[in-house]
């Protein structure tokens, strides 16, 4: 079975919905099973102590999950045009799975969420992906074979899945938006069901 971690920050809910979707599309792929997590916000001050378990959601993603994963799938609202700050202090802290080349020849995957229509969607996927890249993994994004990526009007790209979740960060994810997220997780999971069989 392939294990597809989903990794993601989120403050408004919006990028842990399309998660939820991201993992329904895994899940709809024989050989593979999706595993939701999440990463603790950084704190603006030097020192700070916040529990080991969020107050709600997926469970913090623990060390052992990355490095063992067999795919990922890596989420983050945008920060002006960039993943935030959770996200990449999290990846800062991975330089030891690079040096000895943990993550390299697995699929990945990104997606994003913004508050805005132009609120740098396609910068903050391609932000994603460098680290990714560097750990030596190889990418999967969204083909124009998906209709949904033609037809869509507020968020989809070719370079991951991207929701537009309104200046209130309050509006959900529309029809194409869903079916994206669900044909990202799908492709992961099949990349990663390939690669298994691949390597057996």
């Amino acid at each position: 079975m392939a294990d597809v971690l989903i990794l993601y920050y989120s403050r408004f809910g919006a990028t842990a919905a399309m998660a939820e979707q991201i993992a329904h599309g895994v899940e709809s792929v024989a050989g593979a099973s999706a595993r939701v997590r999440t990463v603790p916000p950084v704190s603006t001050v030097c020192e700070a102590v916040a529990d080991d378990i969020p107050a709600s959601g997926p469970p913090y993603v623990e060390r052992d999950e990355l490095a063992a994963c067999d795919a990922l799938a890596l989420g983050s609202p945008t920060r002006f045009g960039n993943m935030a700050a959770p996200l990449k202090y999290l990846l800062d802290g991975t330089s030891d799975l690079w040096l000895g080349g943990t993550l390299a020849g697995r699929p990945a995957a990104v997606f994003t969420s913004t508050a805005s229509m132009h609120g740098g969607q396609e910068t903050t996927l391609t932000s994603m992906t460098l680290p990714l890249l560097h750990h030596g993994m190889y990418l999967v994004g969204l083909p124009y074979t998906e209709s949904a990526l033609r037809e869509t009007t507020t968020g989809g790209t070719p370079y991951g899945a991207s929701h537009y979740a309104g200046p209130d960060s309050d509006r959900p994810l529309d029809d194409d938006e869903a079916r994206l997220c669900r044909a990202l997780g799908a492709r992961l999971a099949d990349a990663a069901v390939t690669l298994e069989r691949g390597r057996a």
